[in-house]
């Protein structure tokens, strides 16, 4: 399947389903029973948007050979994210949670969100983590400088280098681990390169083993801490 059919695919089932179900509580509801009852809980759950539900799409083997769990639901914002936070993550007991989150509240996907409201998220959602015995591990936001979805939103690039500033300041001063996918994958024009994808946002299939790269090195890292 064509990746800007997959997309418009994703986000239309996304609208249809936010409209019932707007955190996301029934997404993986079914699949989070079957983890539950079987007692196989995974070493790391991937929270976080469409770039992290694309990467389990494309890169399934990643997932289920290193019994990693994708909890990436499109179009989601950092506030939908940690509310369903307890159900997709704290109740599956991994040891440790990929943080990927705010490329939506950058987009204005629901409302206007101030650039500190999304660090404030993830942080909560790092607190509960801990709270809960998991190690939370913060990802930047990944380069994009125009939303296809949203042209109208001028300059993205910047507020997303500055958010991801903060992100890393405070994984910094809080000794938790930052995946800076950013500086590995975005050109001059703070966005992601063509050649790496097809739409400026969304990365393309073989740019997610530079993020496996980059995220399995910091989750091997937790091992030293």
């Amino acid at each position: 399947m064509k990746k800007a059919l997959l997309i418009t695919i994703l986000m239309t089932m996304s609208f249809f389903g936010f409209s019932q179900d707007w955190f996301g509580f029934n997404r993986f509801k079914d699949d989070n029973a079957r983890i539950k009852a079987s007692g196989n809980y995974p070493e790391v759950v991937f929270m976080g948007n469409s770039i992290t539900e694309y990467w389990v799409y494309y890169h399934p083997n990643f997932f289920s050979d290193n019994n990693f769990c994708g909890r990436g639901i499109s179009g989601q914002t950092s506030s939908q994210m940690l509310v369903r936070f307890t159900a997709d993550v704290v109740e599956l007991h991994p040891k440790a949670v990929v943080i990927m989150a705010g490329t939506n509240d950058v987009a204005h996907n629901d409302f206007y969100v101030e650039p500190e409201k999304v660090v404030e998220n993830i942080i909560a959602m790092c607190n509960i983590a801990k709270a809960n015995d998991i190690i939370p591990i913060i990802s930047s936001i990944p380069p994009c400088s125009e939303f296809p979805w949203r042209k109208e939103i001028l300059n993205p690039g910047q507020t997303i280098v500055n958010i991801n500033k903060s992100l890393k300041e405070y994984a910094k001063k809080n000794d938790i681990v930052y995946v800076d996918y950013h500086a590995a994958l975005a050109d001059e024009n703070l966005g992601l390169p063509k050649t790496l994808s097809d739409d400026g946002c969304h990365p393309k299939p073989d740019t997610y083993f530079t993020m496996e790269s980059l995220v399995m090195e910091a989750i091997r890292s937790l091992s030293d801490k």
